[in-house]
């Protein structure tokens, strides 16, 4: 099993921030950076008027990277695939409390669950030393193969493959949300020049 954590500080305040994360999939200049998210769709959403915090659920299809010889071997749809690689189908859950200034996502893959589970946390909360100014982003991912935990140095070498991917494709989200928030303090300025 491998578990990394990843921090990051927006330079943008929490309500920004927390409004590009949610903008990431969705935005066409997105594409490119996140090729590898082939579909998103919210499964549901519901505004709690008790508490005023928002639940929501969204399914994310991605393509795997290629994957090595003994995976593909397990999985026909990636043998059978001319790049090796496999769709993922994930299920974010996502809980906004607006008046706390805090979210929290967590991803969990749905398929391919015989072979490799994957649950990603992130928090995002304004940052302790410039609360109104700047956000606290927290990631933790959790990789484990499960068919070759017998074989610990082969599950070894394909969770840390898995692990690299996945970093790889977090500082583009980064990325992408960073752009976001640039464009979206242009526009309360006045200067954007169109709607993401």
């Amino acid at each position: 099993m491998v578990v990394y954590t990843q921090e990051h500080v927006y330079r943008h305040p929490w309500d920004r921030v927390t409004a590009a994360a949610w903008r990431k999939f969705t935005d066409p200049a997105s594409r490119t950076a996140l090729s590898h998210v082939a579909d998103v769709h919210t499964l549901h959403r519901r505004l709690d008027s008790g508490t005023g915090r928002l639940h929501a659920a969204r399914s994310i299809t991605v393509r795997s990277p290629l994957l090595p010889f003994i995976l593909r071997r397990l999985l026909p749809s990636a043998a059978a695939s001319p790049n090796g690689a496999a769709l993922c189908h994930c299920v974010e859950t996502s809980l906004v409390d607006a008046q706390r200034r805090a979210m929290d996502v967590v991803v969990r893959n749905v398929s391919l669950r015989g072979i490799i589970e994957v649950e990603e946390r992130a928090s995002y909360r304004p940052h302790p030393d410039r609360p109104d100014e700047w956000t606290q982003f927290r990631q933790e991912t959790t990789i484990r193969c499960r068919p070759l935990a017998a074989l610990a140095a082969v599950a070894e070498k394909v969770e840390t493959r898995c692990a690299e991917r996945f970093l790889q494709n977090s500082a583009k989200g980064r990325e992408v949300v960073e752009r976001i928030c640039r464009y979206l303090e242009a526009e309360s300025a006045g200067a954007a020049p169109s709607a993401v």
